[in-house]
């Protein structure tokens, strides 16, 4: 079993591609002009976003449509492995020299340049330092988004796994609810419970401790800011 999941592949099984095709076709009418500026592009890449920033706008026979994404496929996969899809504003990592290529081969084939950059990563790469996962996108028009470059390492299998118990308020009841009953089932019998009553004994140590595990999580929660997965897939506030 292959435990390392290639990010750009999952994001490919959510796509729709009969509409994406279709939108392709109609971004000559969309647009009828370009724009340029000066700014480099690792300045463009910091670059918070404002009513002012300019459009992107594509040469439509230049486009590959393979990397072309909508906003619903992007929302499925961070959702999925919980992830976080943001502007390059927030982004705290490096990017790679191919990554900056190419954008600048994009812009030369284009003739324009490119602003408002988004990104697929995991919450600490909007933090900290570091260099797994991510996917650059510029975004087209009406949702859809154009994958630029993916570098770093491949997904963890197991991260979806575990990324599962955090979609809802349900999953991670249940993943307390697991939880407790592992730990109920290492105390030795009788330990706090009459030996005459094991079953009775069993039913009340499994509600003290999820009584007790969800109190844990509910305190880290809200103490760490955190939040389900549906939550923060497009948010720059929680954790």
């Amino acid at each position: 079993m292959r435990l390392r999941v290639d990010l750009e592949q999952e994001l490919g099984k959510y796509r729709d591609i009969p509409t994406r095709k279709y939108f392709l076709k109609q971004l000559d009418k969309i647009w009828d002009k370009s724009h340029k500026n000066n700014l480099s592009v690792l300045d463009r890449l910091h670059q918070k976003a404002t009513k002012q920033t300019p459009g992107n706008h594509f040469n439509t026979n230049f486009l590959n449509h393979e990397q072309i994404y909508h906003i619903n496929d992007i929302k499925k996969t961070c959702i999925t492995y919980r992830l976080r899809f943001l502007s390059t504003h927030y982004f705290k990592g490096d990017y790679p020299v191919e990554a900056i290529s190419k954008i600048k081969d994009l812009e030369h084939l284009h003739k324009t340049a490119f602003y408002n950059f988004k990104i697929i990563a995991p919450s600490r790469l909007f933090k900290l330092k570091n260099a797994d996962d991510p996917l650059l996108f510029i975004p087209i028009e009406n949702d859809y988004y154009y994958l630029v470059h993916k570098w770093g390492n491949d997904i963890h299998y197991f991260r979806k796994i575990w990324a599962w118990f955090f979609k809802s308020f349900e999953n991670t009841l249940l993943l307390c609810f697991l939880t407790s009953l592992i730990i109920t089932l290492l105390i030795p019998d009788g330990m706090f419970s009459p030996a005459q009553n094991p079953s009775i004994g069993f039913f009340f140590e499994l509600l003290f401790m999820f009584k007790s595990v969800v109190a844990v999580v509910l305190y880290y929660g809200f103490a760490k800011g955190k939040n389900f997965n549906t939550a923060i897939w497009n948010s720059k506030y929680y954790n």
